[in-house]
């Protein structure tokens, strides 16, 4: 038997079965909790969000058209909620505490590749959380969760000429500050 759909899981939802949104919370989790993680960079943090983030959800099912994808939706929900985190709480800093990317090779078999790997890593990862959070957001929408610019000018509440003007602006303050890094 296949699994359920995301939709069918929503409706079921909606009549009260918990186990079905025990089923679409393991689905998103990982994806929720890396939106989460790239706007606020803190590991903690994200964790918190992202449980917000589906609890939220879950209070506002009722209201979510079962015929869209449900993806998508739930990582919006959770990047307006780190935008308002954002804007409350002031500049983002990096924790020691937090876990770091995984190299693509292990350090045994190429230790100099593991090293430019982290490097470039970490660099990108400080590079995002310095831009403003509307430019983070736009970042995030975008390239990390592959929205088209309607979306995200719906999901942000912004005209679709402001997601490209953001969308420009951080990419130009990224290279910016990527470039001055190497």
């Amino acid at each position: 038997m296949p699994d359920p759909s995301d939709r069918d899981l929503v409706l079921s939802a909606r009549r009260g079965e918990a186990e079905a949104f025990g089923e679409l919370v393991r689905r998103y989790q990982v994806a929720v909790f890396n939106a989460c993680y790239r706007l606020l960079g803190n590991r903690h943090e994200a964790e918190d969000l992202a449980q917000e983030a589906f609890i939220r959800a879950y209070e506002r099912l009722d209201r979510f058209d079962a015929e869209r994808p449900f993806g998508p939706w739930i990582r919006r929900v959770a990047v307006n909620l780190g935008l308002n985190r954002l804007q409350s709480a002031g500049p983002p800093t990096l924790s020691l505490d937090d876990e770091r990317d995984e190299p693509l090779s292990t350090p045994e078999e190429h230790p100099e590749a593991a090293r430019e790997h982290a490097e470039r890593t970490e660099a990108l990862r400080a590079a995002l959380l310095s831009l403003p959070p509307h430019y983070r957001a736009v970042v995030e929408l975008r390239h990390f969760q592959e929205l088209s610019y309607d979306e995200i000018a719906v999901a942000l509440g912004l005209p679709v000429s402001d997601v490209k003007s953001h969308l420009f602006r951080a990419r130009k303050l990224l290279a910016e500050k990527l470039r001055s890094h190497v």
